[in-house]
């Protein structure tokens, strides 16, 4: 099995179009069309199905384009990583960070990171904790910094504490929750939980976690969102109560939507930190980055007061 033809397959399935995949890989039609042929030969079996709109792939096409996104990204990783070790710092870096990451950490260890090493390139896309683990497991993304939670397992992932921070109880400018001065007052409001589905969110949401930190039994789910700008948008035009950091919450643009309820009990502390996958080559890259992700977390840390 030859990686180009994987590669082709992988164009192909991407740009549902032979054609397109041919002018994406800079080779004729007919090449394209044989070598995803010479995969299906090799194989004995239909990788394509040819469709009015396109190509599209049968099951043992999608299982192979999986399996051939994994080979070719392990070998651009090998040797990205093959040249680092080589003293020749290149290649691409994929972050996954939250809402407070991107806000807080990712700036400056974007600026001083990109002026040491500005042959890596880094990608960094927004995402709440569950789907950084789950692309995370699959090698989607190099590092992920999020929130530590309990119970993760160290022999599946090694982990940096990065810094501390405290989820907020919050509502809407005006609302009348906000004078709530225990959890207990809030427990029969709409709350908003984050997560996949609403079933992991009950399972794993924040609020239901502060409400166990001290005893007492989670409150109703209201919501289930996947984003904190969702959650932003849902909590500060209605009657729903949310968990948000704190320095989001007191952010100049949020801060004028939203109020922090002043329960008696505190907010749910929680640590940011990097985590990477044990399983994983550790690049010098990785390493690299995160070191500026310490060195801008430790700049933080010096100017708030958690």
């Amino acid at each position: 099995m030859k990686l180009a033809t994987l590669r082709a397959l992988i164009t192909t399935i991407d740009e549902g179009s032979l054609r397109s995949a041919a002018k994406r890989m800079q080779v004729s039609q007919p090449a394209m069309t044989k070598m995803v042929r010479e995969l299906e030969l090799e194989l004995s079996t239909t990788l394509l199905v040819r469709t009015s709109k396109g190509v599209l792939p049968t099951a043992q096409g999608k299982a192979l384009y999986e399996r051939a996104l994994t080979v070719c990204r392990e070998l651009g990783t090998a040797v990205d990583e093959i040249s680092q070790l080589s003293g020749k710092m290149v290649g691409t870096l994929h972050i996954g960070a939250v809402p407070l990451a991107v806000m807080l950490l990712i700036p400056e260890t974007l600026r001083t990171f990109g002026r040491e090493f500005p042959d890596i390139q880094l990608r960094v896309s927004e995402e709440l904790y569950l789907a950084q683990m789950q692309r995370l497991r699959a090698g989607h993304v190099d590092i992920a910094i999020s929130g530590i939670p309990g119970g993760l397992s160290s022999g599946e992932f090694i982990v940096e504490p990065l810094l501390s921070t405290s989820m907020v109880v919050v509502v809407r400018k005006g609302s009348p929750l906000a004078q709530a001065t225990s959890l207990t007052e809030l427990a029969s409001a709409k709350w908003v939980y984050t997560g996949a589905s609403s079933s992991t969110a009950s399972d794993t949401g924040y609020a239901k976690l502060l409400y166990e930190h001290h005893s007492l039994p989670a409150p109703p789910v209201g919501a289930v969102v996947n984003s904190t700008l969702v959650l932003l948008s849902l909590v500060a035009s209605g009657d729903f109560v949310g968990l948000m950091p704190q320095q989001i919450a007191s952010h100049p643009m949020a801060a004028p939507f939203l109020s922090v309820v002043p329960v008696a009990e505190g907010g749910y502390p929680l640590t940011v930190g990097a985590i990477v996958r044990s399983d994983a080559v550790v690049s010098p890259a990785i390493r690299h980055c995160i070191a500026h992700l310490h060195r801008a977390a430790y700049q933080i840390s010096s100017k708030i007061s958690f």
